[in-house]
């Protein structure tokens, strides 16, 4: 739970940095091409992490109009990086501006329950950083690079003059 909003804006923008660099990785190639019949594609998940941002934050009064929450994934990667750009950037504006340390212990209804605004924060990074989790999974799948989010990936060792563990 976040208890200050410069505590917050600090995890985020590491959030945003390697989410970016994930939705960086996407092509219009690979942006609709199911990598695992019947499971959302990489420009679906992503579209899905863009989305959520109006989605979730609109249920505790922030109302973010950069990008609609109920959009469909549009037909570029280059689309879904500008979407997700103006809705980190929309965001973190609106929390910086509006809110104070005292209003993330104010309670909003979500999803049919009372979440304090500091948790809803803390689980919108959760929930970007696990769906930016399985479109590393997917790049790999797709024969893609996969960028290092949380430290080097196996093609970036060599980067930082190390080997890639063999394992």
């Amino acid at each position: 739970m976040f208890r200050q909003v410069k505590d917050f804006l600090n995890g985020f923008d590491q959030a945003v940095a390697r989410t970016q660099k994930v939705l960086g990785a996407l092509d219009d190639e690979t942006l609709h091409k199911p990598v695992v019949p019947g499971n959302r594609t990489l420009g679906q998940i992503g579209w899905h992490i863009v989305t959520s941002i109006p989605e979730m934050m609109g249920r505790t009064g922030l109302g973010l109009t950069g990008v609609d929450p109920h959009s469909m994934p549009p037909k570029t990667a280059a689309a879904v990086q500008e979407g997700y750009r103006k809705a980190t950037a929309e965001l973190r504006e609106a929390v910086a501006r509006n809110w104070k340390d005292e209003t993330l212990l104010e309670v909003d209804e979500l999803y049919g329950e009372k979440w304090v605004r500091g948790v809803t924060l803390g689980v919108l990074i959760a929930h970007e950083t696990h769906h930016v989790g399985q479109m590393t999974v997917l790049l790999r799948l797709a024969g893609r690079k996969v960028p290092g989010i949380m430290g080097p990936s196996k093609e970036e060792w060599t980067q930082y003059g190390m080997q890639a563990p063999p394992y």
